[in-house]
């Protein structure tokens, strides 16, 4: 990846506060890109937006729920309105929390998580999509699934579902857009030292340690690691590269 790449070119990222969105807005702009800071609590977005600048980038802050159509709109005329265009997304924003079985999730869990990871995606390429044809230049958006969507884990049936449904709707955009510009991949990632995997660890009967022997590298990964992918899914390197869903996930899902 070249510096050249990103360099004056603008990307929006969902959840960007904390773990992989933070980690992935401050990839971006690293490599040049100004950034739209996109999640539900302004703080932790001031933190990555300081965190850029120190660095010398430039990023602004929209807060708001992405299964709200009116954030996922707003983030968009931002982009434009602040740095004149749109390249790239990452629709990161996500939430897993431990329902239980198919049985005991319940009906207000079921819908929270499928509004937040899979409606906030879709809302998040509905406008993205047309803003980054209208750059002039081909463009990428990342998806983030998880290795939920590659096998099963129980006590998440809705979680498994959303982030499924996630690589549904990536595959059918990267199929519909393929010829106009824009390239749609997922990223599914496994065990990521993040806030959330912190909440899952602590919710669920499942230790650390089991989550590094279900992993062949024996290792939780650094959300850096995953951002790193998501640059690459981004980079003219992936120029041939749509439709795909790349695991970063030390070998889980063998």
């Amino acid at each position: 990846m070249q510096a050249a790449e990103f360099s004056g070119r603008v990307a929006i990222v969902t959840g960007a506060g904390k773990g992989i969105g933070q980690s992935t807005a401050i990839a971006f702009a690293k490599l040049g890109a100004r950034v739209v800071l996109s999640g539900q609590s302004e703080a932790p977005l001031r933190q990555t937006r300081a965190l850029i600048e120190e660095s010398g980038g430039r990023a602004a802050v929209i807060v708001g729920d992405v299964s709200d159509e009116k954030t996922a709109r707003e983030s968009v005329s931002m982009a434009l309105a602040e740095f004149g265009r749109l390249d790239f997304a990452v629709n990161n924003a996500g939430v897993s929390p431990w329902t239980g079985n198919t049985v005991d999730c319940s009906l207000d869990a079921w819908q929270r998580v499928i509004n937040v990871n899979l409606t906030g995606t879709w809302l998040g390429m509905k406008y993205q999509i047309p803003a980054i044809e209208k750059s002039g230049r081909a463009g990428a958006i990342v998806n983030m699934t998880s290795v939920a969507a590659l096998q099963v884990f129980e006590g998440y049936p809705v979680y498994s579902a959303s982030k499924w449904g996630v690589v549904g709707v990536t595959k059918v955009a990267a199929r519909e857009f393929a010829a106009r510009g824009v390239r749609v991949n997922a990223i599914a990632p496994g065990s990521i030292e993040t806030p959330l995997f912190s909440t899952v660890i602590n919710g669920t009967p499942s230790s650390r340690a089991d989550y590094e022997k279900q992993t062949p590298m024996g290792r939780i990964a650094k959300s850096e690691e995953v951002a790193a992918a998501a640059m690459w899914l981004c980079s003219d390197a992936a120029s041939y590269v749509t439709g795909t869903v790349l695991a970063v996930d030390g070998g889980m899902t063998l």
